[in-house]
């Protein structure tokens, strides 16, 4: 079984990777840093999967095509892909900067439309797969400070609706899964404890149970939100 990981080198998208790999799943991963992902393919050769990895900066629509076709031509198909790669940055819309805008929009929205088209095609010819879409609670809340975020995740998620009935037909499956606060690199510093917080493994651990239900069921969304939680 072959995955993709966008974002693997952090967080969620790092989480979703050890479980994978741990789980059998040969890895194509990618983040901005090769340090990061030589730390991670070291750290995971315990699993004794195949780790490929490239640098890519997937705000950037060649890159994001470089980085599918080698992955295209490093494994001869593709079981799962996790559009996971994306970027918070705080803001309200008329105050923040245009470049703020477009750069969450080429990296939350753009990318994981490429790479789902790209991987889908490949998908619907094998007569199998599943598309998972880490989207947000942004996408379907206003929140505060949140603009351009939010805006770039619903229309993630409106994405992840139109591929599920695209792919349908082909018995590809697609999921959306959105987390609430999860305790990530964005809140380093924060005096919050970290129980209060959804925990990267929770989602990976989700991805996993929804990966292993029979063959005829489709997880559509999957919301994960803290319990109790005062920012």
């Amino acid at each position: 079984m072959n995955a993709i990981v966008t974002g693997a080198t952090k967080g969620i998208g790092r989480a979703i990777a050890v479980m994978l790999a741990e789980a059998g799943y040969n890895l194509a991963i990618c983040a901005r840093s090769l340090r990061d992902l030589e730390k991670l393919a070291a750290d995971l050769a315990y699993t004794d999967v195949k780790i490929f990895y490239s640098v890519a900066d997937l705000s950037v629509k060649d890159q994001v095509y470089r980085f599918a076709e080698e992955v295209g031509t490093a494994f001869d198909r593709i079981d799962v892909l996790v559009n996971n790669a994306g970027a918070f940055i705080p803001g309200k819309i008329l105050d923040e900067e245009d470049k703020s805008f477009e750069l969450q929009l080429f990296l939350n929205l753009n990318a994981p439309y490429y790479l789902s088209k790209y991987f889908g095609k490949m998908m619907s010819e094998q007569a199998y797969g599943h598309i998972f879409t880490i989207c947000s609670v942004s996408s379907k809340e206003i929140n505060e400070n949140a603009g351009s975020y939010g805006v770039t995740k619903s229309a993630l998620l409106s994405l992840n609706n139109v591929l599920r009935q695209e792919l349908s037909k082909y018995n590809v499956k697609v999921t959306a899964i959105l987390p609430g606060s999860t305790l990530t690199a964005s809140w380093e510093g924060t005096d919050i404890p970290a129980e209060s917080f959804v925990q990267p493994e929770d989602i990976a651990n989700a991805l996993y149970t929804i990966l292993n239900l029979s063959s005829g069921v489709n997880v559509e969304e999957m919301i994960l939100k803290p319990l109790n939680f005062n920012a």
